[in-house]
């Protein structure tokens, strides 16, 4: 399935639900509201638009939410996942809190791997970062998902802890709080560690980051033998390289000074059932009003397959968080960097 650029769109991220066991400052910090869960679409709702967007060409399926596993039946929904004829892989993005308890129930359903939310190793910054959390919970979870032998990557989001800590709230950190220690987990682990780079969305505007131009000149001062990492690593847009006697390898995910733009090939489905088709941007298609407004699966089917035909084929250029003068009139898909 291709939009109107010929970018190939095989990739669905799927948030199954708005509620997380976290508050992390920069995402779902406390008093968010949350929706009922009529509002929320069914496993059997989510497998209808998937079998479809399989028909499509949908291949990789990303579960997300939220925070997907305080959802009942977030195992069996991934088994079902599986299930569907097209579909070749399920992975599932987690902040770590719960997964320990649930690693057998998602092996077993054929889970492909698991990214893992956690931005620092230190144990006070995660309690304030996180809103309470407990960093040695994730990290016993990470070494059980290594044990039973499911692939593991880590998400740290780039947070510049030096400048949080000069503006006030957050303690000065050391260096093991910071990029030193997340990229020591590749190390000592056979894991990726992914730096993302934090988008100028919501709460995310007013956190304090680190440009990924700035981190990756830091760390090769560090570790000068590091090279790019050949190999696919997945589905995604991250750029790997491999250090020297590391386990596994570091990433980037480099939205904003790396822009990758150009070789998107994802949408998401939200847990109300809308279909965004670029984060930047509301466009998109309620796919929840045509699932629960026609009477008959296979007229449903048929209009679900159309609105996300049509919704991926207006799928946006890029995204806008650059200043508009980075684009031209030519060629829009020149603000699309590499």
């Amino acid at each position: 399935m291709q939009d109107q650029y010929g970018r190939e769109i095989n990739y669905l991220r799927i948030s199954i639900t708005d509620r997380c066991n976290l508050r992390c400052r920069y995402c779902m910090p406390e008093g968010i509201k949350t929706v009922s869960m009529a509002e929320i679409l069914t496993y059997e709702e989510i497998i209808m638009v998937v079998q479809c967007a399989a028909r499509l060409g949908i291949r990789h399926i990303k579960v997300t939410g939220g925070e997907p596993l305080v959802r009942k039946g977030c195992a069996g929904l991934i088994r079902r996942l599986k299930e569907v004829p097209g579909i070749e892989t399920v992975t599932l993005t987690t902040n770590g809190i719960l997964l320990a308890e649930h690693l057998e129930a998602l092996k077993e359903a054929g889970v492909d791997g698991i990214n893992i939310s956690m931005d620092t190793r230190d144990r006070e910054l995660f309690r304030m970062i996180t809103g309470g959390g407990e960093v040695k919970t994730v990290l016993q979870a990470v070494e059980k998902a290594l044990h039973i032998g499911v692939k593991v990557k880590i998400n740290a989001v780039s947070l510049d802890w030096e400048k949080m800590a000069e503006e006030g709230g957050f303690p000065k950190p050391d260096q093991s709080a910071g990029w030193i220690g997340m990229t020591k987990l590749a190390k000592e682990m056979p894991v990726d560690v992914r730096f993302i780079e934090m988008m100028p969305i919501g709460l995310g505007k007013s956190i304090q980051s680190m440009s990924h131009k700035e981190l990756l000149e830091q760390m090769k001062k560090r570790y000068p033998d590091m090279e790019e990492s050949p190999g696919v690593h997945g589905c995604g847009p991250a750029r790997y390289y491999h250090i020297p006697g590391f386990l596994g390898d570091i990433g980037f995910i480099s939205a904003i000074h790396g822009k990758f733009c150009q070789d998107c090939n994802r949408v998401r489905l939200t847990a109300q059932g809308y279909l965004k088709t670029c984060l930047c941007y509301e466009d998109g298609i309620d796919l929840k009003h045509i699932l629960r407004s026609l009477d008959k699966a296979a007229c449903r089917e048929e209009n679900i397959e159309k609105a996300i035909r049509n919704a991926v084929w207006e799928k946006a250029c890029a995204h806008c968080f650059e200043k508009p003068s980075d684009m031209t009139e030519e060629n829009p898909m020149s603000a699309i960097g590499g």
